[in-house]
């Protein structure tokens, strides 16, 4: 069924902090009705990532916390984490003017990666040093497989109608589910890796490399370069 605009729905105009500059002449202006229809589908998609990352950090840190699993518990804090991002995306679409807000949408999303990039690091460190031995968990298994089919799908629908829209705030929010997505990625093969082999290194050393792409991602979001 095609998507009828809503009269009443907020219009976008371009990017904040200029951060489009340079491809105002290259990308065409979007119609009126076109934008609508792109700001609905980002708060139905905005709506999605929050639901399923509240369901997922009480899945994750409950089954963290019974394996002693500093991988799952850190993953459990992560979803908490993409849903302020995604909070923020909210709260910004839907305003009248969703571009008067977007700065403070980035600096949201930006603050959310570091926050993420930090606990990431110090927990990978301390499980390296030996902190902590998790225990295999199934559930957690699951979960993680589960984690990487679903927001490839989210984050990948939220950067084209971000992208369309020449919103920064949108794409940088895409970016942050997509982060989810490698961390999924590390989660399972860390904990398939601890459940198989008995070797629980490997998610803490993946996860240092995920905390240095949060730390890369943070600071686009924060000089709003996420438009493109």
């Amino acid at each position: 069924m095609a998507e009828s605009p809503e009269p009443d729905a907020p219009v976008l105009t371009d990017c904040a902090d200029g951060c489009c500059h340079g491809h105002a002449d290259s990308t065409p202006e979007v119609p009126a009705g076109r934008q609508r229809v792109l700001v609905r589908r980002v708060r139905y998609l905005v709506a999605a990532t929050i639901s399923y990352n509240v369901v997922e950090a009480a899945i994750a840190i409950a089954a963290g916390t019974a394996a002693s699993s500093t991988a799952l518990i850190g993953f459990g804090l992560d979803s908490t984490i993409e849903v302020a991002s995604a909070a923020a995306i909210a709260w910004q679409f839907s305003g009248r003017d969703p571009h008067a807000r977007e700065r403070a949408a980035l600096r949201v999303i930006a603050l959310s990666f570091f926050a993420l990039a930090g606990y990431v690091g110090v927990e990978s460190v301390r499980a390296l040093a030996g902190a902590e031995h998790a225990a295999p968990s199934t559930v957690g298994i699951a979960l993680a497989a589960l984690s990487l089919v679903i927001m490839p799908v989210l984050s990948h629908a939220q950067r084209r109608a971000g992208r369309e829209l020449n919103s920064a705030s949108a794409v940088a929010d895409s970016h942050q589910t997509l982060l989810c997505t490698y961390l999924s990625a590390v989660l399972l093969v860390g904990l398939l890796v601890n459940h198989l082999f008995g070797w629980s290194g490997a998610d803490p050393l993946a996860a240092l490399v995920i905390a240095a792409v949060a730390l890369k991602e943070g600071r686009d979001a924060w000089r709003g370069r996420h438009c493109c």
